[in-house]
């Protein structure tokens, strides 16, 4: 389709069988609601993540090593009752989770200068577990800390993990909070990039973009709006273009465009003519409005996202089923957006993330991997129980716009969701879902504890309080430096 960015397997095409993706996709599923062990005395941060005791009372570096090869692991304790003893001795056990290398139990372990050095050779791609035991005069055992490494193939140790939000709302449409509080919110939530996307607005966004350009922070703040195309039930997020859609249908204003709305109907009318072999249950106009829309937005340097396919309204979803299912088969849209903002209240009554989830993987199954967002909609960034919480875990280069982009093209993302209860859940390719929980455990609560005093900042700042600046200038880059130390590189 015009408007379709092509997974690209690098392997030499779709070669696996529909039976195997179907096995694969529900273990997947079955992955992505795992619980780890938490210590609930910790205190969580507002993405609903808690840093490990062991994180706190251990630097472990690096934490991310390159696959099938040897590397040096440093565990340096940082406080009294953890630094080794004189009179204890100290054994290794290591197990790679994937039993993919050779596990060891008891291997013996010698400090130097108070520091613990584990060289080993990490096999395949998977999380490795090291355990340390202390072992005193009685020969009493007792582990003094479990450690966990990930292996990477190149391709994945060359981007690093970047959290982010292109799907909510500022007073300029039917949120609370103005543009420049939802971009230092979405810092201090623990956000590398975010775009305010209001309802058939563009400039609200693009308010934000230049209130934040020269700041010296570190959120990457992208241009977008939540189109309505007349006639179309669809809700399609345009971002990162350069310009407005809205207008384009007469939209943008304070009243519709009439005139303008009789050029998008004449435009979406001859697009219309040229469909052949719609299904039964597709609304032709609808289905033509969609295309028309996905190609007013690439035109613009944007991607398009199908927002809330599954979403229920007026006692039914909002988009007819067989209009849903032709979109993704034809990939009009550039992302799905698979999690989205639902409150408890609504998924209570119809639990939206789930059946869009299903819809991902039984698309997978035929063969068609979909780009997949996770996103909040908040309408009230202070008072919604999903910002921060529900989100796109992006694998790239970096948070700019063409990284983040092209990473959705090459299905390198995740969407996460994080129920109340703290536990989040990625949703996506198994092989990038398998390495996103390790994240979500190990790396990002520490990334999240930076972003926060971060985006504190921001607020004070945009708040009237320009003192503040020297801080922000202090602070800047101090995500990239975390991930330097865990990367080794």
């Amino acid at each position: 389709m015009m408007s379709s960015l092509i997974w690209r397997e690098k392997n030499g095409g779709l070669t696996m069988k529909r039976q195997y993706w179907t096995w694969l996709m529900i273990g997947v599923a079955a992955l992505g609601s795992s619980v780890w062990a938490q210590d609930d005395s910790i205190p969580a941060l507002p993405s609903g993540l808690r840093v490990r005791a062991e994180n706190q009372y251990f630097d472990v570096f690096p934490r991310i090593v390159p696959a099938n090869q040897e590397s040096t692991i440093q565990v340096i304790p940082k406080f009294d009752h953890v630094r080794p003893a004189a009179d204890c001795t100290y054994l290794l056990t290591y197990a790679p989770m994937d039993q993919v290398g050779t596990a060891v139990k008891d291997e013996a372990l010698v400090p130097e200068n108070g520091h613990f050095l584990i060289k080993r050779r990490f096999e395949g791609e998977q999380q490795h577990t090291l355990q340390i035991i202390r072992v005193n005069e009685k020969k009493e055992r007792k582990t003094l800390c479990t450690l966990r490494i990930y292996s990477l193939e190149p391709d994945l140790f060359a981007l690093r993990p970047f959290k982010g939000d292109f799907h909510m709302h500022s007073n300029f449409s039917d949120g609370i909070e103005s543009p420049a509080y939802v971009g230092g919110i979405g810092r201090r939530v623990g956000l590398d990039y975010l775009a305010l996307t209001d309802h058939k607005f563009y400039p609200s966004s693009q308010d934000l973009v230049n209130i934040y350009a020269k700041l010296p922070v570190d959120i990457r703040l992208f241009p977008g709006e939540e189109n309505h195309p007349p006639g179309n039930p669809v809700h399609i997020v345009s971002l990162g273009a350069n310009a407005a859609v809205a207008p384009l249908y007469g939209g943008g204003g304070k009243t519709p465009d009439a005139a303008k709305e009789q050029e998008y109907r004449a435009e979406v009318a001859k697009i219309q003519e040229t469909l052949k072999d719609i299904p039964a249950g597709v609304d032709p106009f609808q289905y033509a409005s969609c295309l028309w829309a996905a190609e007013k937005i690439r035109e613009r340097g944007g991607l398009s996202m199908f927002a809330h396919s599954a979403w229920y309204n007026d006692l039914r979803f909002g988009v007819a089923a067989p209009l849903t299912d032709l979109l993704l088969e034809k990939r009009v849209f550039n992302i799905m957006e698979l999690i989205s903002g639902m409150d408890s209240s609504e998924l209570r009554e119809v639990d939206t993330n789930q059946l869009q989830v299903s819809k991902y993987y039984e698309q997978a199954a035929k063969g068609n991997l979909l780009p997949v967002a996770g996103i909040s909609d908040a309408h009230g960034e202070e008072r919604s129980g999903t910002f921060g919480r529900n989100y796109t875990l992006t694998l790239a280069l970096s948070p700019d716009f063409k990284d983040v982009a092209a990473s959705l093209s090459e299905c390198r993302t995740v969407a996460v969701e994080t129920p109340s209860a703290g536990l989040a859940r990625p949703y996506g390719p198994p092989r990038i879902v398998k390495y996103a929980h390790f994240l979500l455990r190990e790396i990002l609560p520490q990334h999240d504890q930076l972003c926060f005093e971060e985006g504190r900042l921001m607020l004070e700042y945009t708040g009237g309080d320009e003192s503040v600046l020297e801080r922000l200038r202090a602070m800047q880059g101090q995500t990239a430096r975390l991930y330097t130390h865990y990367w080794g590189q």
